[in-house]
């Protein structure tokens, strides 16, 4: 009786000092949300131009060669020089692996002890970092963290928050290129650089290659590209390897066309799945190939995706509920980590960090600033399209659509927060979320539309 009735009354949400329309509350309290608009279908109907191209595959093509050439957070590791100096490598190092200036607490709550951030400074190794070295590659070989120091610790700002772990950076996936720069001083960490990020990796995630092969497997034609929120090989004893691998949203694959069509691969029939070639780390460390089966069933495509809205819409539903998982820990992704694979399916690539992709001079952005109104905005909120993106500071939304002329958006958030009538309403939702933007507050009483300080729009 209490929901329908709170469904039925419409309630009042006031942001700043304009009205927006009236949203209803359900009785889960994420406001303006209903079942039907949990589904992708409801909003690529809503779109007026849900098939037509918003960049074409040459134009995504020059795009990511600007985001290489003109983005000072990324980098061309295909470029870098044969020998690298000692200097650069400690740069690269020391701005990532910082000894936290405040306390930090364990996942028990206990104040993680001055000795061992002395040990976490001590494995670094910069000691051993020499004056110049060649240059090395190597192929990441499974799902694996990166981290700000060499370790598997989590700490925490606080001792009630142990989600937030401060040392998670982000993750590499399989058959992604990197330049292997240094080692921790027990071996088994490498500190590695890719086009995205540098950070540490555990020694066992990364294959050692020739610089051709490592580079030459992400151009191997045929290919699938992995087009669910993940798909996973078929189980084999043969290859532990390649057994059950996860393999993330917009990771491409080399496919072996040529196998023939009668012979076993690890000791299974490959009628039923697409025979992909994976990378494997031989007990040496070595980089190695090996076949795998991907189930037919699995959610793939022959190339990436034609970036238009219907696309964008049911790419992103697709992470619809997982867990909110900061530097993609948990098995999932954060904000930012969202819209880059998101966008990695139709072969655009992003800048990690939500701080570089508001201002990446790589994409067409509506730069805001404090001086543009509240009124401003909600124009400007008007325009928005599917796709978009909205910025606000350590966090990004990708807008899906208008309903009752309220944008909303999709986003891997760790709650919202409004007011209902003269109360302030808090929903954790920890995880992959349809919201209305304009209800939302930061705080008692801003508006979050008024912290928008980047609009990026990744079309003609």
């Amino acid at each position: 009786m209490r929901a329908s009735f709170i469904c039925a009354l419409a309630t009042a949400v006031l942001v700043g000092c304009t009205a927006t329309p009236i949203l209803p509350v359900p009785e889960h309290e994420v406001i303006g949300v209903t079942d039907a608009q949990l589904t992708p279908d409801y909003w690529i109907k809503r779109a007026t131009r849900a098939e037509s191209i918003a960049l074409d595959r040459a134009q995504i093509a020059s795009q990511n060669a600007k985001l290489l050439s003109s983005d000072a957070s990324m980098r061309e590791i295909r470029k870098l020089p044969e020998t690298l100096t000692g200097a650069d490598v400690r740069s690269w190092i020391e701005k990532l692996s910082s000894r936290p200036s405040a306390m930090v607490y364990d996942q028990h709550g206990a104040a993680v002890p001055h000795a061992t951030l002395d040990e976490l400074a001590a494995a670094l190794n910069l000691d051993a970092i020499p004056s110049s070295q060649s240059t090395r590659f190597g192929m990441v070989v499974k799902r694996a963290d990166l981290r700000t120091f060499p370790t598997r610790l989590r700490v925490f700002s606080s001792k009630d928050d142990t989600d937030i772990d401060r040392f998670q950076e982000s993750a590499l996936f399989p058959g992604a290129p990197v330049a292997i720069v240094h080692a921790s001083r027990d071996g088994e960490w490498l500190f590695v650089v890719n086009d995205f990020y540098a950070a540490w990796i555990e020694r066992t995630a990364v294959a050692k290659g020739a610089k051709d092969e490592i580079f030459g497997y992400g151009e191997k034609t045929p290919y699938l590209v992995v087009t669910g929120a993940s798909a996973r090989t078929v189980f084999t004893p043969a290859v532990p390897a390649v057994s059950e691998l996860q393999l993330d949203m917009g990771i491409r694959l080399p496919v072996l066309a040529d196998w023939p069509a009668n012979k076993p691969v690890n000791g299974q029939h490959s009628y039923a799945a697409h025979i992909v070639q994976l990378p494997v780390r031989n007990a040496d460390g070595s980089l190695s190939f090996s076949p795998a089966l991907l189930p037919k069933t699995a959610d793939t495509a022959n190339d990436y995706l034609p970036l238009n809205d219907a696309n964008l819409v049911r790419q992103g539903f697709k992470f619809l509920g997982e867990r909110y998982g900061w530097g993609h820990s948990y098995n999932a992704r954060d904000c930012s980590g969202f819209v880059s694979e998101v966008y990695r399916s139709f072969d655009v690539r992003m800048p990690r960090n939500t701080r570089d992709q508001g201002v990446s001079p790589a994409f067409t952005r509506i730069e805001l600033t404090p001086t543009d109104s509240h009124q401003r905005r909600l124009h400007i909120l008007r325009t928005l399209r599917i796709g978009d993106l909205v910025y606000i500071p350590r966090h990004v939304m990708m807008v899906i659509g208008h309903d009752h002329g309220v944008p909303y958006v999709i986003h891997d958030t760790t709650g919202i927060t409004y007011r209902n009538e003269d109360q302030l309403v808090r929903v954790p939702l920890n995880g992959v979320a349809v919201t209305p933007l304009t209800p939302l507050l930061l705080g008692e009483d801003k508006p979050m539309i008024d912290s928008i300080y980047s609009i990026v729009q990744i079309r003609r």
